[in-house]
């Protein structure tokens, strides 16, 4: 039988009907968002890794392809970097389910911007009986210059970064700060957030790109996107009373839409004291500097797993970057995974931190990729290197969703210090803006040093013992040793400080969370 405590816990964390018909919405959108998404960015993969070994193929040069692929990934995620810093100023002053539709709106414009420019330059959806003369003939591409893909993706990052922010951030509005509401909401999306990737990577690899060609299989995509953000225009923020702190921000909102030249000096001010404050706020205090290497630096090897080393592996030991898709969506399945363990196990561990040293040491398993040696055009051991990717995956899915529910749930207490701009917004786009700018200039310079040993080795294998190998390893002791930050972590499932205070107040007793004349909130208010 239940304690009146315990009772009145499971009542607080129990999704109310509003809750629940925000969720179903939001999990609608993010089902066909993340399917576009999967068919979009593996079509640019391995469209833009043929591309440029087609390159090299006709100009008689050295392939420098997966420096300009990491290039081509790097600036993507630079401008999402930008991209995420918009969301901090501009959840103040909009519904966050506004922000979060427009931007899949200008996203899916971008996507089609690719289409149209192949079809302009005389490119087709792949022939039927297509019989290409060597592996680099793809004569149904348009004809058009292949860094214009840099500058199309580039430029549809900022609207991604703005829309994947948003997701990160938007759970809050819709649960309230309960944690294991968070806990519970984020890992019921993440499953269907993985279901729907893997899903999408293997129709992309297995179905799309076959079919269409990987310069057309994304013609879903701009359809997808428009839908998504359609549907979650119906999601409905949480009710909550407004206190003389938020009268205030709407009465300066009303004003910061009175001069569009002042609207504009704003938001850029906004956005430097967004990643400005977000920064403090981790680096000020032992109770969140170990989120930098344990979000960021995570988020990060994961991204590299999937954009990294799958396509490097796919092209170089498979010979075919279109299998690329199906180690994704190995991947993809490992997120499902380490999901659904997560919705089971939300009420035994509350915090991240087991998770996170779980997952670091599934990173082991990477090491035997510089010593595979699988046989060329053999789809089958494509399928082999996706179920050894699914543990690593399942590992960060894990933690992903624990930290990013400690993450929101801890953030709201410092909210009511700022007007303009939201402290959740500002420390997620923080951690995100680290983790694409760790990216973004680690990848093409990985991807330059693994085209230098294909040119000198015939192989890339000695390039990957580093930088799989020996990179993954390195960012493993880095994050053990970072869940040993926090006070009282060195038992198993430890309780971190800030679990020991209750969360799962009324968003109107908010402000008693907060002691304005603590030092902690001095400095960081400065």
């Amino acid at each position: 039988m239940l304690s009146r405590k315990d009772d009145q816990t499971h009542k607080q964390s129990a999704f109310s009907a509003r809750e629940k018909r925000n969720i179903i919405i939001y999990i609608a959108g993010i089902i066909i968002y993340k399917f576009g998404l999967e068919a979009f960015n593996g079509s640019i993969m391995t469209l833009a890794t043929n591309r440029y070994d087609q390159d090299a193929l006709k100009g008689r040069t050295a392939p420098h392809t997966f420096e300009r692929v990491g290039l081509l990934f790097g600036l993507n995620q630079a401008s999402q970097c930008f991209g995420s810093l918009l969301i901090s100023p501009l959840i103040k002053h909009w519904p966050s389910r506004t922000i979060l539709s427009i931007a899949i709106f200008i996203f899916a414009l971008f996507t089609a911007m690719l289409i149209i420019l192949d079809v302009a330059t005389g490119g087709y959806i792949k022939p039927k009986n297509f019989n290409s003369t060597n592996k680099n003939d793809f004569s149904y591409y348009g004809h058009y210059k292949a860094d214009w893909i840099i500058v199309i993706f580039t430029t549809s990052g900022i609207a991604y970064g703005t829309v994947e922010s948003t997701h990160r951030v938007i759970p809050r509005d819709l649960v309230g700060h309960d944690i294991q509401k968070l806990q519970r909401f984020d890992a019921l999306v993440h499953i269907f957030y993985a279901t729907s990737g893997a899903i999408g990577a293997f129709v992309t690899g297995l179905i799309l790109i076959p079919n269409l060609g990987n310069n057309q299989s994304f013609i879903i995509t701009p359809i997808l996107f428009t839908a998504a953000g359609m549907i979650w225009l119906f999601m409905s923020s949480s009710k909550t009373k407004k206190s003389k702190q938020k009268d205030q921000v709407i009465g300066n909102s009303k004003k910061f839409k009175s001069n569009y030249l002042k609207i504009i000096i704003r938001k850029l001010i906004a956005f430097g004291q967004s990643f400005y404050i977000g920064g403090k706020i981790i680096f000020t205090s032992r109770k969140y500097i170990w989120l930098f290497s344990c979000y960021s630096l995570t988020l990060y090897a994961h991204r590299y797993l999937e954009d990294g080393i799958a396509p490097q592996v796919a092209r170089r030991y498979l010979d075919n970057a279109t299998w690329s898709e199906i180690i994704v969506g190995g991947s993809n399945f490992g997120e499902l995974l380490g999901a659904f363990l997560i919705l089971f196990l939300s009420n035994s561990i509350r915090n991240p931190i087991p998770w996170l040293r779980l997952s670091t040491l599934a990173l082991i398993i990477i090491w035997y990729i510089p010593y595979y040696y699988p046989p060329m055009n053999n789809i089958k051991y494509a399928w082999i290197i996706a179920i050894t990717f699914m543990p690593i995956s399942f590992g960060w899915s894990a933690s992903d969703i624990t930290l990013a529910a400690h993450i929101q749930s801890t953030m709201t207490r410092l909210e009511p210090m700022y007007e303009d701009i939201s402290v959740l917004g500002a420390v997620m786009s923080f951690l995100y803006s680290s983790y694409i700018i760790i990216y973004s200039f680690a990848n093409p310079f990985l991807g330059k040093y693994i085209d230098s040993i294909y040119k000198s080795h015939g192989t890339i294998r000695p390039a990957l013992i580093y930088t799989v190998g020996v990179q993954f390893t390195l960012i493993m002791l880095i994050v053990v040793a970072s869940t040993f930050i926090p006070s009282g972590t060195f038992l198993w499932n430890p309780k971190i400080d800030d679990q020991e205070e209750d969360l799962s107040e009324d968003d109107e007793n908010s402000d008693a969370l907060i002691d304005n004349n603590h030092p902690f909130i001095k400095s960081i208010k400065g």
